[in-house]
This record gives structure tokens, C-alpha cells and sequence, in this order.
């Protein structure tokens, strides 16, 4: 005995449905690792401020302390390190917040220097979306790169990977990049600094 027409129908509309329940889910899966990353780093940032380290008994090596953490940071997002907290709080307890901010800035534009030298390796990591064209078409006029980099490197920002990468498949000159990233990250770690200076101090 042959099925019903209706139920035979009625099969063939699941399939769709399913479909976009897995389109659906593929797009967000996406976003779950961000989301936990994201989530790990602030966990780890508020325990390290809760933990309360006395900075201070490592001395002027706290400054080193404040370079090689923020050059990790920013070489690698696999390693969640909770930067923002640690260059806070030695910031608060150190007897100079310019020497913080040059220190941060310098480690963090080092750092960034990685995803330059990978995009002028030539491998190709990003994904080619609607912003990644953008970006570079502003990294093809040097001045227009500057700003580009500048205003992407001194928030808190991880689209700024995408502009290290076009800046160094692009060709843009490595000393522009530079001073681009350095400049944009000591007004960031200037501003944690004096935050650090006025929640951080005991």
C-alpha cells in the first residue's frame, strides 16, 4: 500500500528546514570561541586584580614585567593574558606612569608586529569579508593607512589583527606601522595607567 501523497509532501519540507538550522548554527558557532575567549580574559583579569600582587619588591623590573607581558598579548590571542589588569596595577604602584605607557606601548606594538610580518610573508589567514577590503583598500595611501592603523590600534580591538595582517601584505613600510601602532598604544596605555594610578594604588 502506497504512503499518502500528503505524507510524502510533507517530507520533502523538512529537508530546508534543516538546512537552515544548520546554516543557523554554523554562523553562530562561529562567534562561541570568541565569546569564550573573551569571557576567560576577563575572568583572568578579575582575579588578578583581586589576587592584590605587591608589584612593588620587583622594582624597576616591573616595567620589564610590563613590556614582555603586553609583547605576548599581543603576538598571539591563543594564550589569553590579562594584560589590562597586571600593566593596571603596576601602574599604581610604580613611581612613573610614563615609563608604564612607553613600556606597554612598546612590548604591544612589538607584539602586533607579528601579524605585519605574517601578511608580508604572504600567507593569507584573514577572511576575505566586507571589512577586510576595506581595510585594504585604505592600506594602498600611506597616509590613509597611518590613520587607519592608528584608529584600530588604540581602543581595545581585535579587528586590529586584520589591519596588521593587510598592512603587511600590502607593503605598507614597516616604520609607518610602527609609529602608527606605538603612537595609538600609549594614549591606550597611558589611559590604563592613570586608571591604574587611581584604582590600583595601595
Amino acid at each position: 500500500m502506497n504512503p499518502p501523497e500528503e505524507l510524502i509532501a510533507g517530507s520533502d519540507l523538512a529537508t530546508p528546514l534543516d538546512s537552515n538550522q544548520a546554516t543557523r548554527w554554523q554562523s553562530w558557532r562561529k562567534w562561541i570561541g570568541p565569546i569564550l575567549l573573551g569571557l576567560l580574559v576577563t575572568a583572568a583579569n578579575v582575579g588578578i586584580y583581586w589576587l592584590k600582587i605587591d608589584y612593588r619588591i620587583f622594582g624597576a623590573y616591573a616595567y620589564i614585567g610590563v613590556f614582555i607581558v603586553t609583547l605576548i598579548a599581543n603576538a598571539t590571542t591563543i594564550v589569553p593574558v590579562p594584560y589590562i589588569t597586571i600593566v593596571a596595577c603596576i601602574a599604581g604602584q610604580s613611581d612613573s606612569l610614563v615609563l608604564v605607557a612607553l613600556a606597554g606601548a612598546l612590548g604591544s606594538a612589538l607584539g602586533e608586529s607579528v601579524a605585519f610580518f605574517i601578511g608580508r610573508s604572504g600567507r593569507t589567514i584573514a577572511e576575505e569579508t566586507r571589512f577586510y577590503g576595506w581595510v585594504k583598500r585604505q592600506m594602498q595611501h600611506p597616509w590613509r593607512a597611518f590613520a587607519v592603523l592608528f584608529g584600530l590600534a588604540a581602543p581595545i580591538n581585535p579587528a586590529f589583527d586584520i589591519a596588521g595582517l593587510a598592512a603587511g601584505a600590502l607593503g605598507v613600510p614597516y616604520w609607518l606601522f610602527f609609529t602608527a601602532v606605538f603612537l595609538a598604544r600609549m594614549i591606550r596605555f597611558g589611559l590604563i595607567a592613570r586608571v591604574g594610578a587611581l584604582w590600583c594604588s595601595t
